[in-house]
Protein backbone atom coordinates (compact mmCIF):
# COMPACT_ATOMS: atom_id res chain seq x y z
CA UNK A 1 0.00 0.00 0.00
CA UNK A 2 1.18 3.45 -0.87
CA UNK A 3 0.09 5.04 2.42
CA UNK A 4 2.27 2.28 4.67
CA UNK A 5 6.50 2.85 5.41
CA UNK A 6 9.30 1.23 3.50
CA UNK A 7 12.03 -0.77 5.00
CA UNK A 8 13.56 2.64 5.38
CA UNK A 9 10.78 4.35 7.14
CA UNK A 10 10.12 1.23 9.22
CA UNK A 11 13.93 2.02 10.33
CA UNK A 12 12.82 5.47 11.02
CA UNK A 13 9.70 4.39 13.07
CA UNK A 14 11.67 2.01 15.20
CA UNK A 15 14.34 4.48 15.89
CA UNK A 16 12.07 7.31 16.21
CA UNK A 17 10.19 5.11 19.53
CA UNK A 18 13.63 3.72 21.02
CA UNK A 19 15.55 7.37 20.50
CA UNK A 20 13.26 9.75 20.02
CA UNK A 21 16.32 12.23 20.55
CA UNK A 22 17.91 11.43 17.02
CA UNK A 23 16.98 13.36 14.24
CA UNK A 24 16.36 10.26 11.83
CA UNK A 25 15.57 12.51 8.56
CA UNK A 26 18.82 12.49 7.15
CA UNK A 27 18.28 8.35 6.87
CA UNK A 28 15.34 8.95 4.79
CA UNK A 29 17.45 9.83 1.71
CA UNK A 30 20.65 8.46 3.13
CA UNK A 31 19.05 5.09 3.95
CA UNK A 32 17.08 5.32 0.42
CA UNK A 33 19.65 5.82 -2.22
CA UNK A 34 21.88 3.07 -0.51
CA UNK A 35 19.13 0.60 -1.13
CA UNK A 36 18.77 2.05 -4.29
CA UNK A 37 22.30 2.04 -5.08
CA UNK A 38 22.90 -1.60 -4.24
CA UNK A 39 20.01 -2.23 -6.26
CA UNK A 40 21.27 -0.90 -9.50
CA UNK A 41 24.62 -2.00 -9.16
CA UNK A 42 23.27 -5.62 -8.95
CA UNK A 43 21.39 -4.91 -11.99
CA UNK A 44 24.25 -3.62 -13.78
CA UNK A 45 26.69 -6.45 -12.85
CA UNK A 46 23.71 -8.95 -14.45
CA UNK A 47 24.54 -6.95 -17.55
CA UNK A 48 28.42 -6.85 -17.44
CA UNK A 49 28.02 -11.00 -17.08
CA UNK A 50 26.00 -11.59 -20.00
CA UNK A 51 29.35 -10.70 -21.86
CA UNK A 52 32.02 -12.28 -19.28
CA UNK A 53 33.13 -9.22 -17.64
CA UNK A 54 33.07 -8.58 -14.20
CA UNK A 55 32.64 -4.72 -13.26
CA UNK A 56 36.15 -3.34 -13.42
CA UNK A 57 36.53 -4.96 -16.54
CA UNK A 58 33.58 -3.68 -18.02
CA UNK A 59 34.96 -0.51 -16.47
CA UNK A 60 38.64 -0.22 -18.00
CA UNK A 61 37.27 -1.57 -21.24
CA UNK A 62 35.09 1.24 -21.98
CA UNK A 63 37.52 4.05 -20.69
CA UNK A 64 39.51 2.55 -23.29
CA UNK A 65 36.59 2.53 -25.85
CA UNK A 66 35.43 6.15 -25.01
CA UNK A 67 38.73 7.30 -25.36
CA UNK A 68 38.80 7.46 -28.89
CA UNK A 69 40.85 6.31 -32.09
CA UNK A 70 43.24 4.63 -31.38
CA UNK A 71 41.47 3.55 -28.32
CA UNK A 72 44.61 3.36 -26.19
CA UNK A 73 45.92 5.06 -22.79
CA UNK A 74 48.80 4.47 -19.86
CA UNK A 75 48.18 2.36 -16.87
CA UNK A 76 47.74 5.98 -15.14
CA UNK A 77 45.47 7.60 -17.62
CA UNK A 78 43.31 4.24 -17.18
CA UNK A 79 44.06 4.61 -13.27
CA UNK A 80 42.50 8.04 -13.42
CA UNK A 81 39.67 7.74 -15.73
CA UNK A 82 38.31 4.54 -13.86
CA UNK A 83 39.32 5.72 -10.14
CA UNK A 84 40.97 2.64 -9.20
CA UNK A 85 44.29 2.48 -8.11
CA UNK A 86 47.48 1.14 -10.79
CA UNK A 87 47.64 -2.51 -8.97
CA UNK A 88 43.46 -3.16 -9.46
CA UNK A 89 45.10 -1.47 -13.49
CA UNK A 90 47.32 -4.40 -13.18
CA UNK A 91 44.99 -7.18 -12.54
CA UNK A 92 42.25 -6.28 -14.82
CA UNK A 93 44.51 -5.77 -17.52
CA UNK A 94 46.20 -8.64 -16.47
CA UNK A 95 42.56 -10.96 -17.39
CA UNK A 96 42.11 -9.04 -20.09
CA UNK A 97 44.35 -9.58 -22.13
CA UNK A 98 44.78 -13.58 -21.65
CA UNK A 99 41.73 -13.04 -22.89
CA UNK A 100 42.53 -11.12 -26.11
CA UNK A 101 40.32 -7.72 -25.18
CA UNK A 102 43.45 -5.60 -24.29
CA UNK A 103 46.98 -5.20 -25.51
CA UNK A 104 49.91 -3.80 -23.94
CA UNK A 105 52.08 -2.36 -26.46
CA UNK A 106 55.63 -0.17 -25.43
CA UNK A 107 55.60 3.33 -25.90
CA UNK A 108 57.57 4.78 -28.75
CA UNK A 109 58.80 7.48 -26.26
CA UNK A 110 60.16 5.00 -23.60
CA UNK A 111 60.79 1.60 -23.92
CA UNK A 112 60.00 -0.22 -19.99
CA UNK A 113 56.73 2.18 -20.43
CA UNK A 114 53.28 0.61 -21.32
CA UNK A 115 50.25 1.52 -22.94
CA UNK A 116 46.97 -0.20 -22.83
CA UNK A 117 44.87 -0.68 -26.53
CA UNK A 118 41.61 -2.02 -26.71
CA UNK A 119 42.12 -5.12 -29.48
CA UNK A 120 39.25 -5.42 -32.21
CA UNK A 121 37.84 -8.39 -30.33
CA UNK A 122 37.81 -5.91 -27.25
CA UNK A 123 36.32 -3.25 -29.02
CA UNK A 124 33.21 -5.75 -30.32
CA UNK A 125 32.96 -6.79 -26.75
CA UNK A 126 32.72 -3.34 -25.49
CA UNK A 127 30.63 -2.20 -28.11
CA UNK A 128 27.97 -4.81 -27.72
CA UNK A 129 28.12 -4.59 -23.93
CA UNK A 130 27.60 -0.58 -23.93
CA UNK A 131 24.34 -0.95 -25.43
CA UNK A 132 22.81 -3.51 -23.07
CA UNK A 133 24.45 -1.58 -20.44
CA UNK A 134 22.71 1.81 -21.82
CA UNK A 135 19.87 -0.40 -22.50
CA UNK A 136 19.33 -1.75 -19.05
CA UNK A 137 20.12 2.20 -17.62
CA UNK A 138 17.10 3.38 -19.74
CA UNK A 139 15.21 0.45 -18.05
CA UNK A 140 16.47 0.77 -14.68
CA UNK A 141 14.95 4.61 -14.95
CA UNK A 142 11.57 3.60 -16.87
CA UNK A 143 8.61 4.05 -14.13
CA UNK A 144 10.28 7.30 -13.60
CA UNK A 145 8.81 10.54 -14.86
CA UNK A 146 11.29 12.60 -17.35
CA UNK A 147 11.07 15.70 -15.01
CA UNK A 148 12.03 13.36 -11.90
CA UNK A 149 15.23 12.29 -13.48
CA UNK A 150 16.05 15.48 -15.38
CA UNK A 151 15.53 16.74 -11.15
CA UNK A 152 17.47 13.71 -9.57
CA UNK A 153 20.57 14.24 -11.61
CA UNK A 154 20.93 17.73 -10.86
CA UNK A 155 20.23 17.19 -7.27
CA UNK A 156 22.76 14.33 -7.17
CA UNK A 157 25.20 16.46 -9.00
CA UNK A 158 24.73 19.23 -6.12
CA UNK A 159 25.76 16.87 -3.83
CA UNK A 160 28.15 15.14 -5.09
CA UNK A 161 29.93 19.07 -5.86
CA UNK A 162 29.19 19.45 -2.18
CA UNK A 163 31.03 15.98 -1.33
CA UNK A 164 33.77 17.16 -3.77
CA UNK A 165 33.27 14.11 -5.50
CA UNK A 166 34.49 15.78 -8.84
Amino acid sequence: MANEPDHVGRIIEQWSVERPDLDTAPMGVIGRLHRVADAVRERLIEVYAEFGLSEGEFDLLAALRRSGSPYELSPSNLAASTMVTSGAITKRVDRLEARGLVVRRKQEHDGRARTIVLSPAGRKLIDRAVEAHYANEKQLLEGLPDIDRARLARILQAWGELLELE
